[in-house]
């Protein structure tokens, strides 16, 4: 199975399990200008060079070598279940993606007709209910989790220990994982534990948030889309989320992580 979402930097000063929707844009152009002193032009995920990918053929012998060799820092960013699941629904299933058209093509007109989800449009200044329709939302992600119906789930929103332990179970050790609500402190804690052919001033670095601005924004707090049938849910899919990366269950809208993640229980846990 080797080492999917996992990118390396070409001088192989770092190596990332990409998670999406945990700041992956930013991270993915901290590396490329931490090789090449300028940052990719566009979206770091459409990048064929510059950057060892899993998912372009000539980087998988670089990346599975140093992976299996542990020669470099290994790391990973991890989210709260709460308002990832929530920023997956207003990306890809209520925004307008950078080419100009809906996720994957047919899939929200899908969603629309079995799920009864509404999503508004650009026209209509994306006016609908978004509690009642990311509350079907969550059930369609369930039920891709859950019974892979009626699609395998995506991975915007299959859970973050899944993403996580392919690399452990395939041969690879985790040096990090910290946090997307502490990035400047995470980051700052990765780059000084590697030497790169650039140096990277991190509060000179700007936020890649790819999809900022094709949407709806988010019209309420946290705590009221989840009633309790939706925490039921949430709980089902990303308990293991919640108790790994000591995420707050109980308090939707205390986004900050309870406690610090403890590597080796991760490995212990996820690398079964």
């Amino acid at each position: 199975m080797g080492f999917p979402g996992t990118w390396m930097t070409e001088s192989e000063s770092m190596v990332y399990r990409v998670v999406p929707k945990c700041a992956c844009s930013t991270i993915g152009q901290i590396m490329f200008y931490s090789d090449h002193g300028r940052f990719y032009d566009g979206d770091i995920h459409d990048s064929t060079a510059g950057l060892h990918k899993w998912s372009q053929p000539d980087s998988q012998n670089p990346i599975e070598n140093n992976v299996h060799a542990h020669k470099s820092l290994a790391f990973t960013c991890v989210r709260n279940p709460y308002a990832r699941i929530l920023s997956s629904f207003f990306d890809k299933i209520a925004g307008i993606q950078r080419n100009g058209k809906r996720y994957r093509g047919n899939l929200v007109p899908q969603l629309v007709q079995r799920y009864g989800i509404e999503v508004g449009s650009p026209e209509d200044g994306f006016e609908f209910d978004q509690i009642k329709s990311f509350r079907r939302f969550l059930l369609f992600a369930r039920d891709t989790i859950r019974w892979r119906r009626p699609m395998e789930p995506d991975i915007h929103w299959s859970a973050m220990s899944g993403h996580i332990s392919t690399f452990i179970v395939n041969g690879g050790r985790y040096d990090q994982i910290f946090f997307t609500e502490k990035f400047n402190e995470g980051m700052q804690k990765v780059l000084d534990a590697v030497e790169t052919p650039v140096p990277v001033d991190l509060s000179a670095i700007p936020r890649f948030n790819e999809s900022e601005g094709h949407g709806p924004k988010r019209a309420h707090k946290v705590s009221d889309y989840f009633d309790d049938l939706s925490r039921h849910l949430i709980w089902e899919i990303y308990k293991k989320d919640f108790q790994l990366f000591r995420y707050d269950f109980d308090n939707p809208d205390n986004k900050m992580p309870l406690g610090e993640v403890d590597i080796d229980e991760v490995h212990a846990k996820l690398g079964r």
